[in-house]
């Protein structure tokens, strides 16, 4: 927990991906203090046309190096929210040459009581974690 999905357009290799998730990994260890072995991530490859990723407006141009990463997690505060944003940016363009424009992030907060880890139990109400 945190819970990363990214969507991706198809073509990166699997090191290309591994780069990619080893560098959210570090954003997230750094903004979000969680711990080593708390990695939790998707990869979702779409066919170039089956992704659409627009700017809202704001001038922001994509490539096809886009990443569209859904992070679900327990509440965090804007600091940590706006760290991860910007460290996650500074990662993937220094590790993987991907664009600051390319990066779109949406976090999704949910509680303790949304969370199994395994073994029918929820960790965070009952105390393990």
């Amino acid at each position: 927990m945190p819970l990363l999905r990214f969507d991706l357009i198809e073509g990166r290799n699997d090191e290309e991906i591994q780069d990619l998730l080893d560098a959210a990994h570090r954003a997230m260890l750094a903004a979000f203090k969680v711990p080593e072995r708390d990695r939790y991530q998707i990869v979702h490859e779409h066919k170039p046309g089956q992704m659409i990723v627009e700017d809202t407006g704001l001038d922001i141009p994509r490539t096809e190096k886009v990443v569209l990463l859904q992070v679900t997690s327990r509440p965090r505060t804007r600091e940590q929210k706006e760290t991860f944003y910007r460290l996650l940016c500074e990662e993937l363009e220094k590790t993987c040459g991907i664009a600051p424009s390319d990066v779109m992030v949406s976090i999704v907060e949910n509680t303790d009581g949304d969370w199994s880890f395994g073994r029918g139990r929820a960790q965070f109400l009952t105390g393990e974690l």
